[in-house]
């Protein structure tokens, strides 16, 4: 059967045949599969199914079929609306509530190294609009799990505000196509009330900021490594650092609502 090579992300070596998806194995491929057949045996719909491996030990998903951004600048209009915003912080609360009952097992390996233990579940954790599927101007769901692991869940949260509301640099909003900064808090308070999320919203802020520290600590030292793709993705660290460092200085109002605005 035909291999069509799949373009866009950071990962590399993702082909499509027929309705499936086949990439190369990871550490990890085994212990995320068991959440995507976790995913798949309580109904969750948002995510693709995992059918094991090939002939050549890479891993086959089905493919989510719909449209996704690319490489698009600006984002389309659709993508940044409101309705958009509320479609993924819902997706996120349904994947939370469904991964909170998932129990790994011993052996599990996680992209990040962080064990499992209670009162965690398991997030997607790059729940970014780069790995959003999409149906005219509906959420499928989202794609690329090698991330999903063990976590909070501020710790999804933290990413998708990031990268969905989005609380990076201004200059990197505004070539996607946010030019008010000033709606920054208004989308933020959106996509946690479409999550239904009723902690310390200063507690997005921490997760987004060790988010960023780790992130960029990986990239850097992996890149000195001689790692190829890692050595590439060197200024989206630094865009990120300088949002981290942006984020860590909004005023507490910002997180708390008093400076969203109506929504």
């Amino acid at each position: 059967m035909t291999e069509q090579r799949l373009p866009g992300g950071r990962s590399f070596g993702a082909v499509r045949v027929g309705d499936e998806v086949r990439r190369p194995a990871q550490p990890w491929t085994a212990t995320v599969h068991g959440v995507l057949r976790h995913l798949e045996a309580v109904g969750f719909d948002g995510a693709p199914r995992a059918r094991g491996r090939d002939d050549q030990g890479r891993e086959r998903l089905t493919f989510l079929a719909g449209q996704t951004l690319g490489e698009d600048r600006p984002w389309p209009e659709w993508l940044r609306s409101d309705h958009a915003l509320r479609q993924v912080g819902a997706w996120l609360r349904r994947l939370h509530d469904a991964t909170a009952a998932f129990r790994p097992g011993g052996d599990a390996v996680w992209f990040t190294g962080r064990p499992w233990q209670p009162g965690l579940l398991i997030a997607h954790l790059d729940a970014s609009p780069w790995n959003a599927v999409w149906d005219g101007d509906g959420l499928v769901g989202f794609v690329d799990w090698d991330t999903a692991s063990p976590a909070r869940p501020e710790d999804d949260l933290a990413f998708s505000a990031l990268t969905w509301v989005p609380l990076l640099t201004t200059e990197l909003a505004e070539t996607i196509g946010f030019t008010d900064p000033a709606d920054r808090g208004r989308r933020l308070h959106l996509l946690l009330d479409a999550y239904g999320y009723t902690g310390d919203r200063a507690a997005i802020r921490d997760a987004i900021t060790g988010r960023v520290e780790r992130n960029v600590g990986m990239i850097r030292r992996l890149a000195e490594g001689g790692e190829p793709v890692f050595r590439r993705m060197l200024p989206w660290a630094a865009d990120l650092e300088r949002s981290g460092t942006e984020v860590a200085a909004l005023p507490e109002a910002f997180w708390d609502g008093r400076a969203a605005g109506p929504a």
